[in-house]
C-alpha cells in the first residue's frame, strides 16, 4: 500500500484475488500449511491420513490481493463410497479454482501417488500449477535440494516454493507467487472473513480431531461427527450460564464403540476435554458444557443413505 499527501492509504493499482486449491496425497501437510497461511485454525490436522474430508475455504488477505485457498481431501485410491467422494469432491473443486498448488513433503520420496496426482493436473489446463515442497523442516538441506530438482523433473511449473507450516518457513514467498498468478479482480471477501465454515462445522470437526488422536488402524476412517444440537443459555434463569452442545460421535462397529468409550469411560471422557478447550478457544473464551455420544452407524462409510446423513 502506499499513502496519499492527504494520509489516505491506497491499494496498490493491481490487485489480485482468486481461489488456489492444495492438492497432494493424504498428510502432505496441506491442512497444516492452510492454517499457517490465514493465520487461525480453520482446518483440523491429525497425523492420520484422510483427515480432510470437505473442500474448507481458508482467506488470506494481503496488500495486493485476496488468496482464498480450498483445502481438499487427500488424493487415494478409494476403498469405499466415502472415498470415491471425496476423489470427486477434488476433481469438481480443481475444476473451479485459479491455481493449483501441488504439495509434496521434502522428506519423503517422490512416488507412483505424487506421479499419478500430477499426470491428473492435465485435465485442468487453465488453472496456474505451483509446486510446493512441505515439510522442509523435516529434512536437511541436501534432502531438500534433492526433492526440488525431482519436482521440477515433473512438469513445466509457473512457481516452486519449498516451505513449512508448521516452522512458518517461506509463507510470504509462496503467498506472494500464487498472489501474482490471480486474476485481477476487486476482493471477493470482506475484510474479516476468515473461512465459510460455520461455528457448527467447525466444532464437529474440532470433536473429531480430538477423537482422532491416539486411534489406529481403520478407526481413524470410521469417525464421524454430527453436532445434534447448540442450546444456549436462558437470559433470565442463567444468562451467563455456558453454550451446551450436544454431538454424536459415530463408529462403524461395536467394537470400535467400545475402543472410542475407553475403560470406564477414560478415553471418551479424555475426547471431550481436549475437544471442549478447543471449542471454548474458537468460540472467544465462552464457557462451554460439551455432551458427546457414541453411536453406531453400520458401514456408514458405503451406505449412500447414511453419507447423506452425515454430509457426503
Amino acid at each position: 500500500m502506499s499513502d496519499t499527501d492527504d494520509g489516505v492509504t491506497e491499494r496498490p493499482t493491481t490487485y489480485r484475488a482468486g481461489f488456489v486449491s492444495f492438492v497432494g496425497r493424504p498428510n502432505v501437510g496441506k491442512s497444516t500449511l492452510t492454517n499457517a497461511l490465514v493465520g487461525e485454525k480453520v482446518a483440523i490436522t491429525s497425523s492420520k491420513p484422510q483427515t480432510t474430508r470437505r473442500a474448507i475455504r481458508g482467506i488470506v488477505h494481503r496488500p495486493d490481493g485476496q488468496v482464498i485457498i480450498v483445502d481438499t481431501p487427500g488424493v487415494h485410491r478409494p476403498r469405499t463410497l466415502l472415498g470415491e467422494r471425496l476423489n470427486d469432491l477434488v476433481q469438481s473443486t480443481l475444476g473451479d479454482v485459479d491455481v493449483i498448488g501441488f504439495c509434496v513433503p521434502a522428506n519423503e520420496p517422490i512416488g507412483p501417488g505424487d506421479r499419478f496426482i500430477n499426470e491428473t493436473l492435465d485435465h485442468f489446463p487453465r488453472a496456474k500449477k505451483v509446486a510446493i515442497v512441505t515439510k522442509v523442516d523435516r529434512a536437511g538441506k541436501e534432502k531438500i535440494a534433492q526433492q526440488l530438482l525431482a519436482v521440477s523433473e515433473l512438469r513445466e511449473w509457473d512457481a516452486i516454493v519449498p516451505t513449512s507450516g508448521t516452522e512458518g518457513t517461506q509463507l510470504d514467498a509462496l503467498l506472494m507467487e500464487i498472489t501474482k498468478l490471480m486474476p485481477e479482480s476487486p476482493a471477493l471477501y470482506g475484510a474479516d472473513a476468515i473461512t465459510e465454515e460455520t461455528n457448527e462445522e467447525r466444532i464437529s470437526e474440532l470433536i473429531r480431531e480430538a477423537a482422532l488422536e491416539g486411534v489406529r488402524d481403520e478407526l481413524p476412517h470410521s469417525l464421524a461427527v454430527l453436532i445434534e444440537d447448540m442450546v444456549e443459555p436462558d437470559p433470565d434463569d442463567d444468562p451467563s450460564g455456558p453454550l451446551r452442545i450436544f454431538a454424536n460421535l459415530f463408529v462403524e462397529r461395536d467394537s470400535q464403540k467400545s475402543i472410542v468409550i475407553g475403560h470406564k469411560g477414560e478415553r471418551l471422557k479424555d475426547v471431550g476435554i481436549r475437544a471442549r478447550a478447543e471449542i471454548e478457544s474458537l468460540l472467544g473464551g465462552r464457557h462451554v458444557y460439551l455432551n458427546i455420544r457414541v453411536k453406531v452407524a453400520k458401514e456408514w462409510q458405503r451406505d449412500p443413505k447414511q453419507l447423506g446423513r452425515l454430509g457426503f
